[in-house]
């Protein structure tokens, strides 16, 4: 509480939760599934989306951090997309780059894994405007 019932204070004052970075993450991770998905229906068929906070560096990536990775599907187990929180929030300033910077990443990788051409899965290229 913020305030202590008075007269002068009127009802008590409840501190609302901040909104946490992981929660705002996950909505912008969520809103490029569902913007993707308008634009190219099939192209999220047999494709798990995952969020990890970093991705495990040893012995695989040299000189680059990924912002996502995407691993092939196979007989019975379905294409992987695994979108990274440390990396793209370090890389941006702003809430509004960290959401561009996740759906340009993660177009990138469905492009990758489906085969599907970019522009199919983003026909109004938003992915050009991160400057990334």
């Amino acid at each position: 509480m913020l305030a202590p019932p008075r007269s002068l204070a009127g009802a008590r004052l409840r501190a609302q939760r901040p909104s946490l970075a992981s929660d705002f993450f996950l909505d912008c991770v969520t809103t490029a599934v569902d913007d993707i998905a308008h634009h190219c229906p099939d192209a999220l068929t047999h494709v798990d989306i995952g969020v990890e906070e970093v991705p495990d560096v040893t012995g695989l990536w040299s000189r680059r951090v990924p912002l996502a990775t995407a691993h092939d599907g196979g007989p019975g187990r379905a294409a992987q997309i695994v979108v990274y929180r440390r990396p793209i929030e370090l890389r941006c300033s702003d809430r509004s780059q960290i959401q561009q910077l996740i759906f340009t990443s993660m177009v990138e990788q469905l492009s990758q894994v489906t085969g599907i051409p970019l522009d199919s899965l983003d026909p109004e290229h938003h992915r050009e405007d991160d400057g990334y």
